[in-house]
Parts: structure tokens; C-alpha cells; sequence
């Protein structure tokens, strides 16, 4: 990694000390967190997906409810599920024949509400504005 050079930062007035600077890129996450984090992103960035992980939030459920929800075939829902298992979001468990997918632990119910949370304010704000343009201005003015 580069050294941070006394110099420059000599031209920006908002730029931090060098030591304040070695500071946080030495607690910037790591290259292999970063991946890890991106790729669970990759995961909310699809709306099925999204929609799946919504309705695990109620309640366990099997591949036919979520098909018979989502107005999709099992073998796309199934698709979806298996990305989202092989990110550690969904988990499944077997009864028989039968697959029932629930979310993978806490940190995935918590993460998940929060957005929806951070959403519902962002539309609140946008429907109060009245024009998503005139909330974009006044933030960056």
C-alpha cells in the first residue's frame, strides 16, 4: 500500500492530518471483507430475491407456498433460493420431500428490516417533496 506523504494533503483546507489519515486507512476494511460485503449486496439487488427474502421474514415457508406467492414456477423460485443459500441469507431445512427455507440467522432479519426501514423513510421524504427532483436539490444545496 502506498505511504501517505506529508505533502498531500497541502492544497485541501477539509483534509485530515497525514497521522489522522494513516489512522483510517489502517481501520479501512480489508479487500476480502469488501468482496464479501459487495457479494451479499449482489444478493438485495435482484427484486425477487427481495420479495422472497420479504416473505421469509414472516414465516418459514416451502418452495410451493413461495411459488404459489410469488405467481412464479417452482424451478425459478428454487433458482433464487439457491443463490440466496449459497450467500448464507436463506437456509433450508427437509421434512420428507418437502423443503422449507427460513432466513439464515438474526443478522440477515436485522439487516433486511433496516433497509425497509431506510426505504420507507426515503418514500415518506419523497411523497411529502412532492418531486423526487426538488428533495435531490434541496439535499445538495
Amino acid at each position: 500500500m502506498n505511504e501517505i506523504k506529508e505533502d498531500s494533503n497541502e492544497s485541501n483546507d477539509c483534509a485530515c492530518s497525514v497521522s489522522e489519515l494513516a489512522q483510517i486507512r489502517e481501520e479501512m476494511i480489508h479487500e476480502h471483507t469488501a468482496v464479501q460485503v459487495a457479494d451479499w449486496f449482489k444478493a438485495f439487488s435482484d427484486t425477487t430475491r427481495v420479495k422472497l427474502i420479504s416473505l421469509l421474514l414472516q414465516k418459514e415457508l416451502c418452495v410451493n407456498d413461495l411459488s404459489t406467492l410469488m405467481e412464479m414456477n417452482q424451478s425459478a423460485i428454487s433458482h433464487q433460493l439457491r443463490f440466496l443459500r449459497n450467500s448464507r441469507i436463506v437456509k433450508r431445512r427437509k421434512v420428507g420431500k418437502t423443503v422449507f427455507y427460513s432466513l439464515d440467522d438474526t443478522h440477515v432479519e436485522l439487516i433486511f428490516t433496516q433497509t425497509l426501514l431506510h426505504a420507507a423513510h426515503d418514500n415518506h421524504r419523497l411523497k411529502d417533496a412532492g418531486d423526487p427532483q426538488d428533495s435531490t436539490e434541496e439535499e445538495e444545496g
